[in-house]
């Protein structure tokens, strides 16, 4: 039996780490890793398998260097604390130390000093097969796996492993792949083109699962959700009759490409199953930088873009996106054009970064073959990409003016209640049509959202210093006690205030250079 513990290091702030939010949640993270219990639920039960979540809670070193195998895993903008964290490691003397993650599949070798053996993209079969070779004292350095996973035979991941109850949300994923071939984007490279799903029967165990955990909100993590599109809608089918069945337990909301505004049944299909907001890549409102990055998703016919991002808000999925500056078509004029879109489509949250060109993507060789990268791992200047179209020190200050900008409170409550005030944006439409129904069980969910306000009000007239921000977070909810008094619009207004603190200090923080330019890819 090997003594394995696996590792998700600590997060820098960032903006979907929510950090400065999460105190007014009471919790410690946003979402659980989701690799984590996956890497368990595939371990034979003759081993022994303890998860540590640094966002959650501290690592005892001690404790770690006693196993046999040290399991660390991370993104990019996770990368130097993971060499921190095998460092300490190897100081004391611990174990075999083994790699894996989006990371180091993109930059094997990152942590050749460090890592015994490394894992490249998927492991549901290099992760099982790693352990029968180091059992034997065969071991490689390295494990790919020569095809893609067969999602349709992937465990339940172990959550009851994980400290469930410090997460704001629970995370899934039902699928993996996208058809796109975004120049900037390592999905591809990961997970490939063809999308791949898991059954219903599958989906439903795992939601069985996180309901265990009493989880009640999940983010969906798919990089698109709508990649095979005739899948996904019957997969929300049986998913809408769950929902049903248990009287709505869960909340979505999840990551897709902008052509779901072309497509009113899958729209449906997903407010049905109870996803309430998607997280689009937009990226830019700079149609010549689309095509650029070969964007082609976002510049097809069928209206602007802001009148798709519209189209989606009408069928009732609350719109996030991502947007991004220092495209090789963009010059100084991008920033106000970011903002002006911003406004035009009433989106509230945006997260909004420098171009960053990740190790083998199709821009990373192109800029590389062009001697437009700088390789410094800490790039003064967030990225890595010498911009055309700017200095880097313009396109640095406009990006950090923009964040300023967006996350005023002026601005950000523009457009938030342009879309829940003006628009009259309906929450949760299919699930209060339930209630009409069923208003026993209407009552209690609609009494528990009122309590959930309740709290996240009282902690924001206590915990945000700064006395201004606390009156335009009560002038702006009792505006909306006028016009909308459903409990479970009340509690998503809260969440808006809650994530606007985060978003608002960050910016803030960003502008008087205490927090880095952060690019979170």
């Amino acid at each position: 039996m090997a003594d394995i513990v696996l590792i998700n290091p600590a997060f820098d702030t960032s903006y979907w780490g929510l950090e400065h939010a999460l105190p007014l949640f009471g919790k410690r993270a946003n979402v659980p890793p989701a690799s984590l219990p996956l890497l368990a639920a595939l371990t034979p039960n003759e081993h022994r398998v303890t998860l540590l979540d640094e966002n959650v809670e501290k690592l005892d070193f001690e404790r770690i260097a006693r196993a046999d195998i040290v399991g660390i895993t991370g993104m990019s903008v996770q990368r130097r604390r993971m060499r921190e964290i095998l460092e300490q490691v190897k100081e004391r003397g611990g174990g075999f130390a083994v790699v894996g993650g989006p990371w180091v599949t993109v930059q094997e070798d990152y942590f050749d000093e460090w890592a015994d053996t490394i894992f490249v993209g998927e492991a549901e079969e290099t992760w099982p097969r790693f352990l029968l070779d180091w059992e034997a004292g065969e071991h490689h350095a390295r494990y790919e796996q020569t095809q893609r996973s067969d999602m349709t035979r992937v465990p339940t991941p172990r959550f009851d492993l994980l400290k469930m109850h410090h997460y704001m949300f629970g995370s899934m994923q039902f699928s993996r792949g996208c058809p796109f071939q975004c120049e900037f984007c390592d999905i591809i490279v990961t997970f490939g083109r063809r999308p791949r799903l898991k059954t219903a029967a599958q989906v439903i165990g795992e939601l069985e699962a996180l309901r265990a955990a009493k989880m009640e909100i999940v983010f969906v993590v798919d990089d698109n959700l709508i990649g095979n599109k005739a899948a996904i809608k019957s997969l929300l089918r049986d998913l809408a009759v769950w929902q049903r069945d248990n009287g709505y337990p869960l909340m979505f909301f999840t990551e897709a490409s902008l052509d779901l505004s072309e497509d009113e049944e899958l729209m449906r299909l997903m407010t049905e199953a109870n996803f309430v907001s998607v997280f689009i890549g937009i990226e830019s409102p700079n149609e010549a930088s689309l095509r650029e990055t070969k964007k082609f998703q976002n510049v097809r016919k069928g209206g602007s873009i802001v009148e798709k991002v519209r189209s989606v808000q009408k069928a009732g999925l609350d719109v996030w996106c991502g947007m991004i500056l220092g495209f090789d078509h963009d010059d100084t004029t991008i920033f106000a054009a970011q903002k002006t879109f911003l406004e035009d489509a009433r989106i509230a949250h945006a997260m909004i970064g420098i171009l960053h060109a990740i190790p083998k993507t199709p821009l990373y060789d192109r800029l590389a073959a062009d001697g437009r990268l700088d390789y410094d791992d800490v790039p003064s200047y967030g990225t890595n990409v010498i911009p055309l179209g700017m200095s880097r020190d313009e396109l640095t200050e406009g990006y950090v003016e923009l964040m300023r900008d967006v996350y005023s409170p002026a601005a950000y409550f523009s457009r938030v209640d342009d879309l829940f005030l003006d628009a009259g944006f309906r929450f949760a439409a299919p699930r209060a049509k339930y209630w009409r129904t069923h208003p026993w069980q209407g009552f209690k969910s609609q009494a528990l959202s009122l309590v959930r306000f309740a709290g996240i009000y009282w902690r924001l007239m206590r915990m945000v210093t700064e006395s201004s921000l606390r009156s335009e977070y009560r002038r702006r909810i009792f505006g909306l006690l006028r016009a909308r008094r459903d409990p479970a619009v009340l509690f998503s207004y809260a969440v808006k205030c809650a994530t606007h603190y985060h978003h608002h200090r960050l910016a803030t923080e960003m502008s008087r250079g205490e927090t880095a330019v952060i690019n979170s890819f």
